[in-house]
């Protein structure tokens, strides 16, 4: 399971004209299920994710945690991610999860999040989404476990 992780100033996700999802400072989250994955792995994912040490503390390194700042996590599914470009021109998504796979193990990846974290903005899964953001740093980190 992967995911990548962006630091933001804000960020919202809409469908169709309408805003599904926002949040001001946080983590704007692109995740994604490969083929194997499960809850177990979901939510190693998320622990390292809400424990990761990107924002800055009062003398400016990067030593704090969503959690510690109190940011806000827009969770936005993604199966780009699972690409393979070594074959040609034309991207593969083959290592993706089936949707089925996918969905579960996203909906699971938000219900965790929420129950332990106290802001949660969610884009719509398999949905034509457009993502604004304002990336902050830029901070932006893949993160995948296995």
């Amino acid at each position: 399971m992967q995911a990548l992780i962006q630091r933001v100033s804000e960020a919202r996700v809409s469908v169709a004209g309408r805003v599904v999802g926002e949040i001001g400072p946080g983590l704007l989250v692109l995740l994604c299920a490969e083929h194997g994955d499960d809850e177990a792995l979901a939510d190693r994912l998320l622990a390292k994710l809400l424990k990761l040490r990107i924002f800055s503390d009062a003398a400016g390194k990067m030593n704090r945690s969503v959690q510690d700042v109190g940011g806000g996590l827009l969770i936005v599914s993604q199966f780009t991610l699972a690409v393979d470009t070594s074959g040609g021109n034309r991207p593969s998504f083959t290592n993706a999860a089936a949707p089925e796979v996918g969905r579960r193990l996203y909906e699971h990846f938000v219900a965790q999040a929420r129950a332990t974290h106290p802001q949660v903005a969610t884009g719509e899964f398999a949905a034509d989404m457009r993502v604004h953001l304002v990336n902050d740093g830029p901070v932006t980190i893949p993160l995948r476990i296995s």
